[in-house]
């Protein structure tokens, strides 16, 4: 996400602190390459000229020329203004106090309306609410299809009277069955056309004027920079919508939509796409986006996936048979390599650790690993795996020839087994060397405390 613009900004500030002292002309120059990094990413041209004159009013001042740090207070300026440029707070979804909220999702087709429909209703439905889904998009071949194969998926109600009614009168009755059936929130996928026109904004306003929503949410595909703020402008100008919501994101290396929207249109973004599976929707956070955009890392999404996706109680397990078992299994492995795949992709999760973004080749190297370890794992045998020293050089064989290996990666991966379960028994006090069980619990449940 954001690869190239960060790469760019973080070589500009490389530059700052091989200097003791800043003079106005190192961050006159600094300034040039912020520039040209963010007209590079496709951000809009008007906004990249305020945010560098407002970074210039700022770090030309006292506050970073008598700094001992003057490198390190460019960056905190760069980084705030950029929160700032986002809109300085997360905005969250509004949910309508008189108990039925309906949210209408536009945007052009192609955009990702309808996936961004079922991402929100999985959302929802993981919340305890019970969401409908309304397919009103009665154009697109296979939309109304797609959206019920979605909802299937998600054993979430789709509402919908084929494609011969028109879309304002299917919301209309939508809201009717909702109201019967006690489904709430209402989501209404709309229509988009592959570019912006008359009858596509008519139907826009009057599905508006028919339902009345707590929110239309402009959906703008993140790829397509300055073209999507204009449309979003568009929209909004015909609209009056409440927020966007970004798709794509994980495919942006420029990021010109994510940095333009909210200083054009005055609209905050809400939510990101950053994935195809259905849990892939972030709510969107300007002073995570900018510690990203800068190099900076996340840590704080990053604790909460992994808050989202870690089986409490399967870790309290593990540390249980850790002890009885003195170490791991090489099931107890696959389940924690599962565990991982499940918080996203591994380049996702390197970009949030702080310092770690520019890893590139070599995140996608352990991301194949990691199948590569479970493909192993899983050719063996219950036997094998409870107990990896009777893998000899014959079963070793069969197991690379199971999972599509070489007999090189069979060993690598017993050899790293090996290494980690020594680890734990370091950690959790189970070895056998002394005798004794100095068990160190940790409050989560983890083998081990993240203190140590």
């Amino acid at each position: 996400m954001f690869e190239s613009l960060t790469e760019k900004l973080q070589g500009a500030f490389k530059k700052l602190r091989g200097k003791g002292k800043l003079s106005e002309s190192d961050i006159e120059n600094a300034l040039r390459e912020v520039r040209m990094a963010l007209l590079e990413a496709d951000v809009n041209y008007r906004v990249v000229k305020q945010f560098a004159e407002d970074i210039k009013a700022r770090a030309v001042g006292q506050e970073v020329m008598r700094s001992l740090t003057p490198a390190q207070q460019v960056i905190k300026i760069v980084n705030e203004e950029m929160v700032k440029l986002m809109g300085s707070e997360a905005s969250k979804l509004t949910n309508s106090p008189d108990g039925r909220t309906i949210y209408v999702l536009a945007g052009l087709q192609g955009s990702g309306k309808t996936t961004a429909a079922g991402k929100l209703a999985r959302r929802f439905a993981n919340e305890g609410k019970k969401p409908l889904l309304v397919a009103g998009d009665i154009y697109r071949p296979a939309a109304i299809t797609q959206l019920e194969v979605l909802g299937e998926s998600l054993n979430v109600p789709v509402f919908s009277l084929g494609s011969d009614i028109s879309p304002v009168k299917i919301c209309e009755a939508a809201l009717k069955h909702a109201a019967k059936s006690g489904n709430d929130p209402i989501i209404i996928d709309t229509a988009g056309r592959l570019h912006i026109d008359e009858q596509l904004m008519d139907e826009m306003k009057q599905i508006k004027k028919a339902v009345n929503p707590t929110e239309i949410l402009f959906v703008a595909d993140s790829m397509t920079g300055q073209d999507a703020v204009t449309v979003a402008k568009e929209f909004n100008d015909a609209l009056d919508i409440s927020g966007v919501i970004l798709t794509k994101l994980d495919g942006d290396a420029r990021g010109g939509a994510a940095l333009s929207i909210k200083a054009v249109i005055g609209k905050p973004i809400k939510l990101v796409g950053v994935g195809e599976k259905l849990d892939a929707l972030e709510d969107f956070h300007p002073d995570r986006m900018a510690s990203r955009i800068l190099g900076m890392g996340d840590v704080l999404t990053l604790i909460e996936k992994a808050e989202a996706t870690i089986d409490t109680e399967k870790a309290q397990e593990l540390e249980k048979r850790i002890t009885e078992q003195h170490g791991l299994t090489l099931d107890d492995f696959l389940d924690q390599l599962q565990q991982i795949k499940k918080m996203g992709s591994l380049d996702q999760l390197v970009d949030m650790i702080p310092g770690m973004s520019n890893l590139g080749g070599e995140v996608q190297a352990d991301e194949d690993q990691l199948k590569r370890a479970e493909a192993i794992i899983k050719s063996m045998t219950i036997q094998e795996r409870h107990n990896p020293r009777i893998i000899n050089g014959s079963r070793r064989a069969r197991v690379a020839k199971g999972s599509g290996t070489t007999v090189q990666d069979v060993n690598k991966l017993l050899k790293q087994f090996a290494q980690m379960n020594k680890m734990v028994r370091q950690f959790t006090g189970t070895g056998t060397g002394t005798g004794k069980k100095k068990r160190r619990k940790s409050k989560r449940g983890l083998p081990f405390s993240l203190n140590d």
